[in-house]
């Protein structure tokens, strides 16, 4: 296979990052994949990010959004897979800090209300020691689970 060039390299990664949001260390794979030298790979980054190809906060804040609001993850989830996509610390807190508590709650709880119905338990103990369990899978924090089961458990003595 013959050696793809500099500039073809920029013109596919340009291609790529076109057409959906793509964080540094993404696109450092995909260079390393068709390999790109190692000087060349950071001209080619600093230039697609001058021209604001991609931008790791930008990622991160539409990840975060996308995994709330489509996969129904938690906090913990959702810093783990920005940290597995080498996203900067500061960057991960500064995103992270910007959602509300009621934006996870808002996930959780329908969650919790469906996975209630499906879910065979001895007593309410049992019941709850298995939502928690679920929920603490899902990446959610334990102060955030409290809050929906004491919401339900709430709502359950006034049925």
């Amino acid at each position: 296979m013959k050696a793809m060039t500099e500039e073809t390299a920029m013109l596919r990664l340009a291609d790529y990052c076109a057409k959906g949001e793509h964080c540094s260390s993404e696109l450092i794979a995909k260079l390393a994949q068709w390999g790109i030298a190692e000087s060349a790979t950071l001209r080619i980054l600093d230039e697609l990010h001058q021209r604001k190809y991609f931008d790791d906060e930008r990622y991160a804040r539409a990840l975060v959004r996308d995994k709330i609001a489509y996969n129904k993850w938690g906090r913990r989830k959702i810093e783990q897979t920005l940290w597995q996509k080498s996203i900067a610390d500061d960057i991960r807190q500064r995103v992270l800090g910007e959602v509300a508590d009621e934006e996870y709650l808002d996930a959780l709880r329908p969650l919790l209300r469906q996975k209630r119905k499906t879910t065979r338990a001895a007593d309410g103990y049992e019941l709850n020691q298995k939502l928690i369990r679920f929920a603490l899978s899902r990446g959610f924090t334990f102060d955030i689970i409290r809050q929906c089961l004491d919401v339900d458990d709430e709502a359950e003595l006034v049925d």
